[in-house]
């Protein structure tokens, strides 16, 4: 019986604490309990991994109530399989009742009912994600490897566990190669050729978009996605997402690739940036605008990521025409690319290499779109302005004289506005004075 406690040992004192307590739990209801799949592997590969997934030899919602309350954490609830999710930004624990799956045809979602840990682990992709650690307290620790994970994890080999694996579902195709080139592992030969036959059939075309949706925003969201998409493009291509979607080389993707790394280096303290999102882009890059909407739709993207996508497919071409233009002043800069999202904007960087622009945009994000104005509304109120539309017209205009460098301190946008208030009150008395007259007339 190989043990594999002294890997639990390694891990953060926080980290075991939660193994133990599940351990305890596992222990007041009488039931057996396991650390399963991705968590299991990256214990044994030494990659940092603090989601635990755990699996109940019982009811796991049950179980996953009782962890919940001595947590005191809110647990989320998935009844249809049997599992459910509780944590917050420190940790994530997944808990499922072990369980057996059946589909009907390919690409269909499964049929589950209960079943032991080596039904649950039956059930799974790839040998490396078919090992369990019972943290039952009897067997602490006890590796639970029936297809020889650990010696493929050695090797360096993703092998699928049974002949229709890929058939069963057509998404272990993105998934194998996902892991492949995560962990520059190799196929083991017959699952290589198994996998081929799946792609000659057109598997994944019959997969449910929104499935497909989920594993490849998994993929775009790896710390190299290039290496996936590539290998995607060779051994199956892109036609799953669109049949007119056909990759031809990674010149654009690289770009976007060598723009991400320098935001990050540059500019990562401002804001997070969506970059599986713009890696998204660049896969759509060869489709227009009516197809690109399409895919949005089918895959049911959310309404954030589909705005941002069709936002740079309207007006990549017109930002970058209007940025090339001679003169351009730091608030005509802004208004150009204010109303883009840093994800349409980092786009727009990778499609062009001409100075002049990407200059521009690195001054939009490094400097203009930082700057903001010290005056509030009730500034406004206190100087006797109506909040309204000429309300939001002084301030920006005062904005813009800022980014402009004409107002620096508070001081001297409260005098600009000071002015611009002047001004209307000096029309407002002329069109009072108009009225009066044409009153008089009458």
């Amino acid at each position: 019986m190989e043990s594999v406690r002294e890997y639990l040992e390694r891990l953060p004192k926080e980290i075991q604490g939660l193994i133990y307590l599940v351990s305890n739990t596992a222990e007041d209801l009488g039931c057996k309990v396991y650390l399963v799949g991705g968590f299991v592997r990256d214990l044994i590969l030494g990659v940092k991994n603090f989601d635990l997934d755990v699996v109940v030899e019982g009811d796991g919602i049950e179980f996953a109530g009782k962890l919940a309350e001595k947590l005191n954490k809110k647990l989320v609830y998935h009844k249809r399989f049997g599992t459910a999710t509780l944590g917050d930004k420190e940790f994530k624990i997944d808990i499922a009742s072990a369980r057996r799956e059946t589909y009907e045809y390919p690409g269909s979602l499964p049929k589950v009912s209960f079943g032991k840990i080596s039904d649950d682990l039956a059930r799974r992709d790839f040998t490396i994600n078919a090992m369990a650690v019972d943290i039952s307290k009897a067997d602490f620790g006890r590796l639970v490897d029936q297809f020889d994970g650990k010696k493929d994890l050695e090797k360096g080999l993703i092998r699928i566990l049974h002949n229709l694996s890929f058939f069963d579902d057509p998404t272990r195709i993105l998934r194998a190669i996902r892991f492949k080139e995560r962990f520059n592992f190799k196929f083991e030969k017959k699952t290589l050729r198994l996998l081929k036959e799946a792609v000659k059939e057109n598997l994944l075309e019959k997969v449910n978009p929104h499935r497909l949706r989920d594993e490849l925003i998994l993929i775009l969201k790896e710390t190299r996605p290039l290496r996936c998409i590539y290998r995607i493009k060779r051994i199956c291509g892109f036609k799953f997402i669109h049949p007119e979607l056909i990759l031809k080389d990674l010149g654009f993707l690289k770009k976007i690739e060598k723009r991400i790394l320098w935001f990050k280096k540059n500019l990562s303290k401002e804001r997070e940036l969506d970059s599986w999102l713009i890696y998204f882009i660049g896969l759509l890059n060869t489709l227009d605008k009516k197809q690109t909407i399409f895919v949005l739709k089918s895959f049911a993207f959310r309404k954030g990521e589909r705005k941002r996508v069709i936002s740079y497919k309207e007006k990549i071409d017109s930002v970058i025409k209007k940025l090339k233009e001679k003169t351009l002043s730091p608030h005509q800069i802004f208004k150009i690319l204010g109303p883009l999202s840093y994800e349409a904007i980092i786009s727009v960087l990778a499609k062009t290499d001409q100075k002049i622009v990407t200059k521009r945009i690195g001054d939009f994000l490094k400097v203009y779109n930082k700057i903001k104005i010290s005056v509030k509304g009730s500034d406004l109120k206190n100087l006797g302005v109506k909040p309204g539309p000429e309300f939001k017209r002084i301030l920006r205009q005062t904005l813009y004289r800022k980014i402009n460098g004409i107002i620096k301190t508070k001081e001297e946008e409260i005098e600009f506005l000071k002015s611009k208030i002047k001004k209307i009150q000096i029309k407002d008395d002329y069109r009072n004075t108009e009225c009066d007259f044409a009153d008089s007339k009458e």
